[in-house]
C-alpha cells in the first residue's frame, strides 16, 4: 500500500472516529448492558435497570465522579432486554412495559406504558454546593408532576391522619412519633424510592411533587413499576430485601407497661393470666432492669430487684409464655459497652435519652447521666453491641428485642450536632438510616449465632429496608387520645405501603396521664378508649398492649362478667382463633410480596371512595376492618404532648372522669363497603352488596367487620397460647360469592427449616359455579407436620361439613 493511499486512509478513519464523537455528544447517551449514559445541562445522567419495571436514576455534576454503595438496596443492577432511539433531542428507552422519554437537552425524564400513556414526569432537579462538616458536596432536588387528582401514599408512619399524602410538606427526619421513609406511590401502580438518608424536605403541591435532601453527591432515585400496589410492594422489597418469617408466637397476645419493676412482678404478670386463662404468648420488661441511668442500657440485670435472671426466664418459659426485653440506642458512662466503644470514637457527643443521671422529671443536670449514642454505622460497634447483648441477655433464654429510641434520641436537633462524625461520613449524611442499621446489626447477629430461633425485633423507628430484619415497628410514645388513635389507622397503612409490613401501636396510647386520676383503667373515659383501641389492635400484625400511667393488664379493668374485662378477652380470643388464617397470611407476605393491612385503594383502585379512606382497611385479603375511632360513651378528651411533656407525672384532673356510663347501649356507625364485590358481616353472616355506606349497630364488645364475598378464612381452636394445641380440627369458613383461592400454611413455626423447604401448603378452591370446594393436595413437609387431620366447612347459610383430610385432593360439594 502507498503511502497516499496509507494517509487517504487513515483520514478518512480519522474523520469517521471524529464524526463518531460529535454524534454521540449530539446524542448524549452510551448504552450499557444495565442501561445507559449521557450528559445533559452541566450534568452526567445514568439510567440503569434493576428488572425490567425497576431503574435507577442517577444525576450528579459534570465534572464531579459519584460512588454510592445504598444502605437499603440490596439487589443488583440487570442485563435486560430493552431498545433505545433517538429523535428530536429525545433519548426513548423501552422494555415490555416501560416506556422512558428522556430529554437530552435538560435530563428531565417522563416515564410511561408503551402505548405512550403517562405515569409520571419529572420537571427539573437542582444541585446546591453544600459544606458538609468539610466536605465540598450538594444539596440535592428532584421535581415531578403528578395528576391533579392522583393520590399517593407511603412516606412512612405520619401522624397526620392522611391516607392520600397529596398537599403534605414535611420534614424527613427521624423522631419518636414519626419514622420516614422516602418512598410514595400512587393509584396508578407506580413507586418513587429516594435512596438518600439525610434530612429531606418532601413537599408536594399542585405544582410539583418534590424530594430535596440536605446532603447529596447527586441525585439518586428509583422508579418502580408495579401495575398495581402489591406490585409496587414486591418491587419495593425486591430492591431492599424480603419479609423472613416470624415465629408464630408473635402473632399472639402481647402484655407491657412501662415497666414491671421486680422479677416478682414481671412473672407474676403471667401467672395471673394463666390463673384467669386468658391466652397470652409475650411478656415485655422495659428500661431500667440494669439499675440506675450511669448503668443506662448494660444489658445486664444488674438491679437488686432482678436477682435471678436466668430462673425469671425459665419461669415464663415453663408458662408457655415469651419474653421481649428493652435494649436501647445508648450507652451510660458505667457499662462495659460504654468503656470498649468510647476509646475506639465509636460514641456520639448529641444530647440523647436520658439527660439526668437521677430518675426525675424535670432531669435533674446537676448530675448529667453521660449517656450516649453509639455508632450503629460502624461494623465493629455493632459487632461490640451484640457481644454483650449476647453475654448478657440472649444467654438467658430471652426470646426477642424490643429496640427503643432506634432513631435514636435527639434532644436537641442543633444542627451542629449533624456534623458529628460516623462511620460513613457526618451524622447528617446518613441520619435517618440509623434504625436500619442498628435493627440489622442485632438481626445479622442472632441469625449467625443460631438457627434454632427466629429473630423478632420491636422496634421504634424504621427506614427503607427495613423489612428484612424480622423487625415490627410501633408509632412511639403517643398519646392517649382518640385524636392519636384515629391517627394510627393511616399511619400503619402508609408504613405497609412502603414495604414495610410489620406495624402496631401502644394499645390505648403511650402517655395516659389525663387518665390515670379518677380511677385509672376503672376510669369509663379511658376504658372505652382502651376497647376501642384493642379491638383495632387485633387487626394489626402485633397486638401488643402498652403504655405509662395507667395499668393495662386486663385484671385491672375489672373481672370476668364486667362488661370491659369480657370485651377485653373477648377479642384477645378472636385473634388467637384467628392464628391459622394470621400464619397464612405472613407466608403470602414473606413469599408473594403482600401485606397484613391493606389500604382500600389496594385491593379497590377502581373505587375512588377508597382513595383517601383513612378510617377502614383490610387484614389480610378477605377481612374489612373499620374500627371505631370515636367516642360513643364517654366524651372524648383532646390531648396534646410530645414525648417530654407527656413525662410530666402532675397531670390529670376532675374533668377527666365520668360515671354512670352505660356499656351496654347499643350504638351506630357509618361503614363504607367497596364496590364490585358483596360483603359478609362477620357477626351475624348478613350480606350487603358493596359500593355504598350502611350503619352498623355496635356496642362495646363489636366493631364493624366483613368478610369479603369469595373468601376462606381457617379458624383455629381455643387455645391460651399459640402452640398449645395442634392444628388438626380446622374450621374452614367458605364465604361464597367468586372463585377463590386460599393456601393454609404450616412450618415448625420457631426455626428457619422452613428456609430449606421444610413446610407444608394446603390449597383450598372454591368454585362458585358448582359450590365445590376442592382441598388439594398437600405440598410439601417438616418435622412434625400433621399427617391426618379434619377440617370443619361452613358457610354463611349455615350448610356445614366435617372432612377427614391425609394429605390427598378431596371435592366437597354444597346446594
Amino acid at each position: 500500500m502507498s503511502f497516499t493511499k496509507m494517509n487517504i486512509k487513515t483520514s478518512i478513519v480519522t474523520v469517521i472516529m471524529f464524526s463518531g464523537m460529535v454524534n454521540v455528544s449530539a446524542q448524549s447517551y452510551q448504552k450499557t448492558d444495565s442501561g445507559l449514559k449521557f450528559s445533559a445541562d452541566h450534568m452526567n445522567v445514568e439510567v440503569k435497570f434493576y428488572g425490567e419495571n425497576t431503574v435507577r436514576i442517577i444525576k450528579y455534576p459534570a465534572g464531579r465522579s459519584f460512588v454510592k454503595n445504598s444502605l437499603s438496596v440490596i439487589k443488583q443492577e440487570q442485563k435486560i432486554r430493552f431498545s433505545v432511539s433517538e429523535k428530536n433531542n429525545v433519548i426513548s428507552l423501552k422494555t415490555n412495559d416501560l416506556l422512558l422519554s428522556i430529554n437530552t437537552k435538560n435530563g428531565v425524564i417522563t416515564y410511561a406504558l408503551p402505548s405512550g400513556k403517562e405515569l409520571l414526569k419529572e420537571t427539573a432537579n437542582n444541585f446546591k454546593p453544600f459544606n458538609d462538616a468539610g466536605t465540598q458536596t450538594y444539596s440535592v432536588r428532584q421535581d415531578f408532576q403528578l395528576e391533579k387528582d392522583e393520590p399517593i401514599y407511603g412516606l412512612g408512619i405520619l401522624q397526620n391522619e392522611k391516607m392520600s399524602q397529596r398537599n403534605t410538606d414535611v420534614k424527613m427526619i427521624q423522631n419518636n412519633t414519626w419514622d420516614f421513609v422516602p418512598f410514595f406511590q400512587s393509584v396508578k401502580g407506580y413507586g418513587v424510592f429516594w435512596d438518600n438518608y439525610s434530612p429531606t424536605q418532601f413537599t408536594d403541591t399542585p405544582q410539583k411533587t418534590s424530594f430535596s435532601s440536605e446532603v447529596g453527591d447527586g441525585i439518586d432515585y428509583y422508579f418502580i413499576y408495579g401495575k398495581n400496589a402489591d406490585g409496587v410492594v414486591a418491587g419495593m422489597r425486591d430492591l431492599t430485601g424480603n419479609v423472613p418469617m416470624l415465629p408464630l408466637w408473635t402473632y399472639g397476645y402481647w402484655q407491657s407497661k412501662e415497666r414491671y419493676k421486680s422479677q416478682d412482678e414481671l412473672v407474676n404478670v403471667v401467672k395471673k393470666y394463666r390463673d384467669l386463662k386468658v391466652p397470652l404468648d409475650g411478656i415485655i420488661q422495659d428500661w431500667q432492669y440494669w439499675g440506675n441511668n450511669y448503668q443506662w442500657n448494660a444489658m445486664d440485670f444488674i438491679s437488686p430487684d432482678f436477682p435471678d435472671a436466668k430462673k425469671m426466664v425459665q419461669d415464663i418459659h415453663d408458662m408457655n409464655a415469651h419474653l421481649s426485653v428493652s435494649i436501647w440506642s445508648s450507652f451510660g458512662p458505667m457499662t462495659r459497652q460504654y468503656r470498649e466503644m468510647d476509646p475506639k470514637g465509636m460514641l456520639f457527643n448529641i444530647s440523647t435519652w436520658p439527660e439526668s443521671g437521677r430518675d426525675v422529671w424535670p432531669p435533674d443536670m446537676n448530675y448529667p447521666s453521660g449517656v450516649r449514642v453509639y455508632d450503629a454505622y460502624n461494623p465493629e460497634a455493632r459487632n461490640i453491641y451484640w457481644k454483650y447483648l449476647n453475654k448478657g441477655i440472649f444467654s438467658l433464654g430471652v426470646d426477642s428485642w424490643w429496640m427503643d429510641s432506634t432513631e435514636p434520641d435527639h434532644l436537641s436537633q442543633k444542627a451542629e450536632d449533624l456534623d458529628t462524625k460516623t462511620y460513613l461520613g457526618s451524622f447528617r449524611k446518613v441520619r435517618n438510616a440509623y434504625p436500619l442499621m442498628t435493627v440489622g446489626g442485632v438481626y445479622d447477629h442472632q441469625r449467625e449465632t443460631t438457627g434454632d430461633k427466629r429473630v423478632f425485633i420491636l422496634t421504634r423507628s424504621a427506614f427503607a429496608g427495613q423489612q428484612r430484619y424480622a423487625a415490627n415497628t410501633w408509632s412511639g410514645d403517643v398519646n392517649s387520645s382518640w385524636e392519636t388513635l384515629r391517627k394510627q389507622v393511616p399511619a400503619g397503612l402508609n408504613f405497609s405501603l412502603t414495604g414495610n409490613p410489620n406495624f402496631n401501636s401502644d394499645i390505648g396510647g403511650f402517655f395516659a396521664g389525663v387518665y390515670k386520676r379518677n380511677g385509672g383503667s376503672k376510669n369509663p373515659m379511658f376504658q372505652e378508649l382502651y376497647v376501642r383501641w384493642l379491638q383495632y389492635g387485633t387487626f394489626t400484625p402485633m397486638m401488643r398492649s402498652h403504655g405509662t400511667d395507667v395499668a393495662r393488664e386486663i385484671y385491672q379493668f375489672g373481672n370476668k362478667g364486667d362488661i370491659v374485662y369480657d370485651a377485653i378477652e373477648k377479642f384477645i380470643r378472636l385473634r388467637y382463633s384467628m392464628l391459622p388464617y394470621i400464619y397464612s397470611v405472613s407466608h403470602d407476605v414473606s413469599k408473594n410480596g403482600s401485606s397484613f393491612m391493606r389500604a382500600l385503594s389496594m385491593d379497590f383502585p377502581s373505587d375512588k371512595k377508597t382513595w383517601d379512606m383513612n378510617n377502614e382497611y383490610l387484614f389480610g385479603k378477605s377481612l374489612l376492618v373499620a374500627p371505631v375511632l370515636n367516642a360513643q360513651y364517654t366524651p372524648e378528651k383532646v390531648v396534646k404532648t410530645d414525648e417530654n411533656e407527656g413525662w410530666n407525672k402532675t397531670d390529670g384532673n376532675k374533668e377527666n372522669s365520668v360515671s354512670n356510663i352505660d356499656f351496654t347501649q347499643n350504638k351506630t356507625v357509618k361503614v363504607y363497603l367497596p364496590e364490585g364485590t358483596d360483603w359478609f358481616d362477620f357477626w351475624t353472616n348478613e350480606k350487603h352488596k358493596g359500593g355504598k355506606e350502611i350503619q352498623k349497630s355496635v356496642n362495646l364488645q363489636t366493631i364493624p367487620l366483613y368478610v369479603k364475598a369469595g373468601s376462606i378464612i381457617p379458624l383455629g381452636p381455643d387455645i391460651q397460647y399459640a402452640t398449645e394445641k395442634k392444628w388438626d380440627h380446622l374450621t374452614i369458613k367458605v364465604y361464597p360469592g367468586s372463585d377463590t383461592d386460599f393456601i393454609v400454611y404450616e412450618d415448625e413455626f420457631d426455626n428457619y427449616n422452613y428456609e430449606k423447604g421444610f413446610y407444608t401448603e394446603i390449597p383450598f378452591h372454591w368454585n362458585e359455579k358448582s359450590k365445590t370446594l376442592t382441598i388439594g393436595d398437600r405440598k410439601g413437609k417438616y418435622k412434625g407436620m400433621i399427617e391426618t387431620r379434619s377440617f370443619n366447612l361452613i358457610l354463611p347459610d349455615g350448610q356445614q361439613k366435617t372432612v377427614d383430610y391425609s394429605g390427598k385432593k378431596t371435592d366437597v360439594h354444597f346446594k
